[in-house]
């Protein structure tokens, strides 16, 4: 049985250990960061032309460097389309939501960066993500390249010691097939050394080894592939929403796919929540976990089985809407 080699445990040891850079306590400090210290993730939504992509990337990192929670984070952009246009994510093809350019994602992140590194004193890996819904028509090697570029651009202007970038894909059965999803996974490793954090879901997919069938013409190994097995810098982070523990076992039997297959288990970092999400809009039912719940019951499950048992304590992130969502 193959087990991980020292690389991802030492993404997670990083994600685990971005602690404050000084010991002086931030400003200004809400005082519920006591009760909750998981740093927030955002579904990132463009405010239109009167404010910049720098200007609102900088207000949302400001407002998280405030908050003076360190850890993994990401900011999810959407939907990648043919013409290379990002489309706000919780949209479809048909949605009149304003298209940004390729390089939007890019100015938003690095205000980001600097809104965060000047309000407090936090360190952060910073996921920059897009999902794998296809119906925009993307060639899926071209995006996932294109991905890989704009993460690198981003890396190159990090402020050292603070802020290490990475990229995110939301992958899940629901949006493609899963051979558009394998590609853009195998595009993006192809196209630059950056992590990258598979922050997706296992619809269908079984709590047990009764089958290898997951919904939507998915199987287990295609969720595997892209969650780990594309490449030693893939690592998982599952979407862990359902208050009733399914979700994490349905990734455990993954990871114990992984073990017999051969591949060893998947390099599971942390759980993914929405519970911030699901307070600024209705119709999560059931699937509102808390960040908490959702790293304890991922951690049970994958401690059921030796082989799948993580080495390191889980991390985890919450994501919210910092501006209201877009017509779908």
């Amino acid at each position: 049985m193959r087990r991980w080699d020292g690389w991802p445990l030492r993404v997670a040891a990083t994600i685990l250990a971005a602690t404050t850079a000084s010991s002086a306590a931030p400003t200004a400090v809400p005082t519920e960061v006591e009760r909750d210290p998981t740093p927030a993730s955002h579904y990132v939504v463009s405010t239109g032309e009167d404010q910049s992509a720098d200007a609102q990337g900088y207000h949302s990192g400001c407002a998280d460097g405030q908050a003076g929670r360190p850890g993994l984070r990401i900011l999810l952009f959407g939907t990648q389309e043919k013409d290379g246009r990002i489309r706000p994510p919780g949209t479809t093809v048909a949605s009149p939501a304003p298209r940004l350019t390729s390089d939007w994602p890019a100015h938003h992140a690095v205000g980001w960066m600097r809104g965060f590194t000047e309000c407090g004193r936090a360190n952060a890996l910073l996921a920059l993500g897009v999902n794998n819904k296809s119906d925009g028509g993307a060639d899926p090697a071209r995006a996932g390249a294109a991905w890989a570029t704009l993460v690198g651009r981003v890396a190159a202007v990090a402020p050292a010691g603070r802020v290490v970038v990475a990229g995110a894909l939301d992958g899940e059965p629901a949006w493609s097939d899963a051979g558009w999803a394998r590609h853009w996974a195998d595009a993006y490793v192809r196209g630059t050394p950056r992590t990258l954090i598979a922050a997706g879901s296992a619809d269908g997919c079984p709590a047990d080894a009764s089958t290898v069938s997951c919904a939507h013409g998915w199987t287990v190994a295609d969720v595997f592939h892209v969650s780990t097995g594309a490449a030693t810098t893939v690592v998982a982070l599952p979407q862990i929403y359902r208050t009733d523990g399914i979700q994490a076992r349905q990734w455990a039997a993954i990871s114990a796919w992984g073990v017999r297959s051969g591949a060893g288990p998947l390099r599971v970092v942390g759980a993914l929540s929405q519970r911030a999400a699901c307070r600024q809009q209705s119709g999560c039912g059931r699937t509102d976990n808390s960040a908490d719940d959702a790293r304890t019951q991922l951690t049970q499950a994958l401690a059921a089985d030796q082989a799948t048992r993580t080495t390191v304590p889980l991390v985890s992130t919450d994501m919210d809407w910092p501006n209201p969502p877009p017509s779908p």
